[in-house]
């Protein structure tokens, strides 16, 4: 049997190395036999491998957080995709049969997401993270299933889902542009819900070179970068260059406390 014998240390930090940035996650409520707490590990791997980060899953609970406090504890935040979709209540929109909902994400997501900006913290968002970003700086959404979008139903196999990819046009001079090193570039797309009116203060930084769909924003409104891209960068970034630059180029705009 191994025995543990502590060897107590003093509270400060005295470390060799600079701490990992501590990332907050933000997880989906779904139902395995029970509700559970649930968020893919094709979001977290990225984060560690090329950011280098200790990742903190937030629950979807909106009662389990002090948003403001834990804000104070967190160098990031990344808002995920999901199964389910921004609730239209959120920016006059009006709910249809196919939507799956989530309102406790919806609470923690902007709850968190909006102390995290207002601390001068950067905060990324992927395909639902972008749509509630969107939503958070007083844009609405729109259905977007034509086209290159493909609707993120349980109909659909898992295995065949990320299969769908399309072409985005990057911003000249762009964040995602000078990280990428790429004028255009191949994405993969699973979504829904899609951006109508642009909220105030994000800049375009990609759209999607068929009809013209915003795929990706950035802002800077405190200090702390905001950025999201409504296609799955976490699925191909092992294979994918442009891919892992979103992770590495979030990483540098990451700074420990």
């Amino acid at each position: 049997m191994t025995r543990f014998f502590p060897s107590c240390r003093d509270s400060g930090r005295h470390d060799a190395e600079p701490a990992r940035p501590v990332i907050g996650v933000v997880c989906c409520n779904e139902v395995a036999d029970r509700p559970i707490q649930a968020v893919a590990t094709r979001f977290i791997d990225p984060l560690v491998q090329y950011a280098d980060a200790t990742v903190l899953l937030v629950p979807a609970v909106a009662d389990a957080l002090d948003a403001r406090s834990l804000a104070t504890r967190l160098d990031g935040l990344l808002l995920t995709g999901s199964r389910s979709n921004v609730a239209g209540d959120r920016y006059g929109g009006v709910d249809v049969a196919a939507d799956t909902l989530d309102l406790d994400r919806d609470t923690v997501a902007f709850d968190l997401a909006a102390q995290m900006i207002e601390a001068s913290r950067p905060v990324f968002g992927i395909c639902r993270g972008l749509q509630e970003l969107n939503v958070l700086f007083g844009g609405t959404l729109t259905d977007a299933e034509a086209g290159h979008h493909r609707e993120n139903g349980d109909a659909t196999a898992y295995e065949t889902l990320f299969d769908h990819v399309h072409d985005v046009a990057l911003q000249t001079g762009g964040l995602l542009e000078t990280a990428m090193a790429r004028s255009n570039v191949t994405v993969t797309s699973v979504h829904r819900q899609g951006v109508d009116r642009l909220g105030g203060g994000l800049s375009v930084e990609a759209v999607a070179t068929d009809d013209g769909l915003i795929e990706a924003f950035s802002a800077r409104p405190c200090g702390g970068d905001v950025v999201a891209v409504q296609w799955h960068p976490e699925w191909d970034v092992a294979v994918s260059d442009a891919s892992r630059a979103f992770f590495l180029s979030s990483a540098g705009r990451f700074e420990t406390r």
